[in-house]
């Protein structure tokens, strides 16, 4: 059966060329360095899955103009709203995961600086007198002191996964963003803390399997290693850098739309959506799940213990909870399906449909012509998986469908 597939997929790839490069450019991307694949406000959180904004931007430009209206019906953190920006054109993103919206609203909104700023290291100084009284005590009390307090939470996952102190810089900071008025940036400086602060190996930040309270032989510095102790540094870390990033994007950004929507692309009607006035879309970026790879809102856990946001995970298409069984890749198959056919109404006559998708299964021909869709091109992209642990490498197909 196995090999059937895998000369089905041969064909098709046959029939329509493989293409390496788009306008000269290598879609590998090899030579992109780290810091530039995680630009601006691209690197505000991390997210796996991903895809590098380069990738978005070389299609964007090649198949649309300034003023298209492009959408991302599996929007994750809000790559190609914010690519789509950069260049002028409007977008919307649907998202199922809460956490997601709220990383996306953050990098796309327009801030006043200054205020954002002062915000950021007001409660970076009140969190570092904290995690000084929380190891010197009250000798060396600061007119600060007087009102800190140890803090507590029923969360299992918090208490199992944080140092004794991290977990208490965590609770304090929390308690503290009430008080401002920019609480979605400082929610997501304390993620990204959160999720560095965990009892970890150093290596394994995306798939952690339990923490680790003892010293480690670590395979990314080649030495032993101890647990992290505190959050205290990720937090000062992170607020630096988000300060930077979001000054480095507000002097990228255009007057273009970003529309965010909190919900299922299986079932969004925008016709019922506040604002939108029956245009229609000129094409989709947008890349789907894979089948049986990754929990979405799981590799967030941290962030819906901390902020008690909506767990939509029942609600994934094509989870790594599922696995990749026939019956798996049936439903995955059903639901994509489902997804662009409700896109559908949304979309101009020949809308340009592009789909980045690690199609080993062969799915998306069969997907295509369930939607009306034909296959103009199929762009063939090697990927590094440098950030995990096996730095495995895979490829993915970017389908150019045009809606019939």
């Amino acid at each position: 059966m196995q090999s059937k597939v895998v000369e089905k997929t041969k064909q098709v790839h046959n029939f329509h060329k493989l293409q390496t490069s788009l306008d000269g450019v290598d879609l590998s991307f090899a030579n992109i360095p780290e810091f530039e694949r995680t630009k601006h406000v691209h690197r505000l959180h991390p997210y796996l899955g991903k895809f590098i904004p380069q990738l978005v931007d070389v299609f964007l430009k090649h198949y649309f103009k300034e003023g298209d209206w492009i959408l991302d019906p599996f929007m994750g953190s809000g790559t190609t709203l914010i690519e789509a920006n950069v260049l002028g054109m409007h977008s919307a993103g649907i998202e199922i995961s809460q956490f997601n919206c709220l990383i996306t609203e953050v990098k796309t909104k327009k801030y006043n600086i200054p205020v954002v700023e002062k915000e950021i290291k007001d409660i970076l100084f009140k969190t570092q007198e904290f995690s000084k009284w929380l190891s010197q005590g009250q000798k060396q009390a600061t007119f600060l002191y007087n009102n800190f307090k140890k803090y507590k939470t029923n969360s299992k996952y918090l208490n199992t996964w944080l140092s004794d102190r991290a977990l208490q810089e965590i609770l304090f900071y929390r308690k503290q963003i009430k008080n401002y008025k920019n609480q979605d940036i400082l929610k997501i400086i304390l993620s990204r803390a959160t999720r560095s602060a965990r009892l970890i190996p150093h290596y394994d930040l995306a798939r952690p399997k339990k923490p680790v309270r003892d010293k480690y032989y670590c395979i990314k510095h080649h030495r032993i290693c101890e647990p992290v102790n505190e959050a205290m540094k990720f937090i000062n870390r992170y607020s630096w850098d988000t300060i930077k990033r979001i000054k480095e994007f507000d002097k990228l950004r255009t007057d273009a739309t970003m529309k965010i929507i909190q919900g299922d692309s299986r079932e969004i009607d925008f016709n019922k959506l506040e604002g939108y006035k029956g245009g229609k879309f000129d094409g989709i970026f947008t890349s789907p799940p894979y089948v049986g790879l990754i929990d979405y809102h799981d590799q967030h856990r941290y962030a819906y213990e901390l902020f008690g946001f909506d767990d939509n995970g029942f609600k994934e298409i094509g989870p790594a909870s599922k696995g990749r069984s026939r019956e798996a890749k049936e439903e995955y198959k059903k639901d994509i399906i489902a997804v662009f056919q409700n896109m559908n109404r949304f979309l101009k006559p020949k809308a340009k449909i592009f789909v980045v998708v690690n199609d080993r299964d062969n799915l998306y021909p069969e997907i295509a012509k369930a939607c009306g869709y034909s296959i103009k091109k199929i762009y063939h992209r090697p990927v590094l998986m440098r950030t995990e642990r096996d730095n495995t490498r895979f490829s993915e197909s970017i389908y150019y469908f045009v809606k019939q």
